[in-house]
């Protein structure tokens, strides 16, 4: 358990990041770039390695990987090779801990994004590929009690929200009369969580953290084996 007068997440994470929204450029940050290692990757790079054992009691399929590069923890750089935005920096801390055998952001996972008036937790798979995401409806349609269950689960149901995008029409391939009809036009299968300032900043937020994700397991479990993947 965490040590109750420690606390991975302060408000100066929450500060250098609001800064950053109104400085978003190269040469603020290098003059900054202390107070990012400092009160943003170090801490999340910590929270991760915390986590890792946490995270193993869950499924032990599912990387707390504490690498600075290539692992759980988001690059703060954006990619704005094909964007308008040329901001070079994310406003945003996000960590990752997805599915071994997939290796990009598409992966089944679970995920922790810090950002002022805008953090939340969430869970699932985001904008997977049409061939995935086909999987996932063909899941749904060969176990819909196991579906309901899941999603119609009263402490699931309070706790999170399944958003994302969603299709209007039917997706090609599946009946339009089908019962589970609207969940079947999802195109995201994520459900979140808004997360306060002051929540994540608690130092029992990561067991906090650790027991929302196991509450969202078996949508996340259902998910993975939809796919053919180890639980």
């Amino acid at each position: 358990m965490q040590n109750m007068t420690d606390r991975h997440i302060t408000p100066e994470l929450f500060d250098f990041l609001r800064e950053l929204k109104v400085n978003n450029d190269r040469e603020w940050f290098k003059e900054n770039r202390v107070r990012y290692q400092t009160y943003v990757q170090e801490p999340l790079l910590q929270f991760i390695r915390e986590f890792d054992f946490r995270l193993r009691a869950i499924s032990p399929q599912f990387l707390a990987d504490a690498r600075k590069n290539g692992g759980s923890l988001f690059r703060i750089y954006r990619d704005i090779r094909f964007s308008k935005d040329k901001s070079p920096y994310k406003t945003a801390g996000a960590v990752q801990f997805r599915h071994r055998d997939w290796k990009d952001a598409h992966a089944p996972c679970f995920y922790l994004h810090l950002e002022p008036a805008g953090s939340f937790l969430a869970m699932g798979i985001w904008r997977p590929d049409l061939q995935t995401l086909n999987k996932l409806r063909q899941g749904i349609v060969r176990q819909p009690d196991r579906w309901r269950s899941i999603t119609g689960a009263p402490g699931f149901r309070s706790r999170f929200v399944l958003s994302g995008d969603r299709l209007k029409r039917p997706p090609k391939g599946f009946p339009p009369d089908h019962p589970l009809i609207e969940d079947l036009k999802w195109r995201d299968y994520v459900v979140s969580r808004e997360l306060t300032e002051d929540e994540v900043q608690m130092p029992s937020f990561i067991d906090d953290f650790a027991a929302d994700c196991s509450l969202g397991a078996p949508f996340v479990r259902f998910l993975t084996e939809s796919l053919g993947l180890r639980w």
